[in-house]
């Protein structure tokens, strides 16, 4: 009965304990990997491990492949762990952990390489553009396993971009592509390509385009007081925009050079009367110029007398 007892507790430890485990390991590319393969039962056989190629990498505590990437981290009559640094797509794979017993009993474990995507570059806008011209904004990455997703956003507020995937050996480039027709309101408008994988956490690479686009002036005169009366300072302001900014601004009245340069002061864009006059009433004209034309705007002075209440 005793020996009974005793096949039956060492035939059962044999068939639940005395077979090797292992588990999937997933790293990123240039990481290291640790390979682990347990037996919770061994009658001091041996454990060996082997890379997708069928290649011995260690049988117990002896190296068997030329290697220096290959390391043992423990050997012992329950465990092999051995650790596989600088890790590259090309060791993606199955890895075999052998006990030999007889039979020999074999467990797989499969190596995952995350690939790590290329920082983006946005090409195919030459700057500056022309108001209304038509425009391209491509945005590439390589080198992702598996396949980054790219996202675009003008400043702020995201948009989106035509995909585009192609496998490069184990790797994928992905490219996406935004087509604008851009107006004077793209000035100086930043579109980001964020490129997003699982290997950068929550960090994903960005690269941003700041717009320059070109266009023709336009001009407005704002002045400083409501009700202009005599012995008042008056002031007006040509504001302009455009891009380049229109310079010079030019002042006029009544279609002719301003009258009195000595009480009629003109700094940059703004035209200054020190002490206004009934013969200051008038037509007054700003104008503004780049190369791509020329704005003008127009202001009615009427002087009202002092006593105006």
């Amino acid at each position: 009965l005793f020996l009974s007892v005793s096949l039956s507790l060492c035939l059962s430890l044999w068939l639940s304990g005395q077979f090797p485990l292992t588990q999937n390991v997933t790293v990123t590319e240039g990481g290291t990997a640790n390979m682990t393969c347990r037996v919770e039962y061994n009658d001091q056989t041996s454990l060996q491990w082997s890379n997708p190629a069928q290649q011995t990498l260690f049988f117990g505590d002896k190296k068997a492949l030329r290697d220096n990437r290959i390391e043992l981290v423990r050997a012992t009559w329950a465990e092999l762990t051995i650790s596989i640094s600088d890790i590259s797509l090309s060791d993606e794979g199955q890895y075999t952990c052998s006990l030999f017993t007889m039979p020999v009993k074999t467990t797989k474990a499969f190596l995952t390489v995350l690939g790590v995507p290329e920082r983006p570059e946005i090409t195919g806008f030459t700057k500056p553009a022309m108001e209304g011209d038509e425009i391209t904004l491509i945005c590439t990455t390589s080198g992702s396993k598996p396949a980054a997703h790219i996202r675009w956003f003008r400043n702020d507020k995201e948009v989106t971009g035509t995909k585009e995937v192609n496998a490069t050996g184990k790797s994928f480039t992905v490219k996406s592509t935004l087509q604008l027709q851009v107006d004077q309101s793209d000035d100086g408008v930043a579109y980001t390509c964020s490129v997003e994988h699982v290997s950068l956490s929550s960090n994903p690479y960005q690269v941003t385009e700041v717009l320059e686009v070109h266009y023709a002036p336009h001009v407005e005169i704002s002045h400083s007081v409501i009700i202009p009366q005599e012995g008042q300072y008056f002031k007006l302001e040509c504001v302009s925009k455009g891009n380049p900014l229109p310079e010079p601004v030019l002042w006029s009245k009544d279609g002719g050079e301003l009258p009195d340069i000595e009480r009629m002061i003109v700094e940059g864009r703004e035209l200054t009367i020190t002490a206004l006059n009934k013969t200051d009433n008038g037509t007054y004209r700003c104008e503004a110029s780049n190369y791509l034309g020329t704005s003008g705007a127009e202001y009615v002075l009427f002087v009202y007398g002092e006593c105006l209440t």
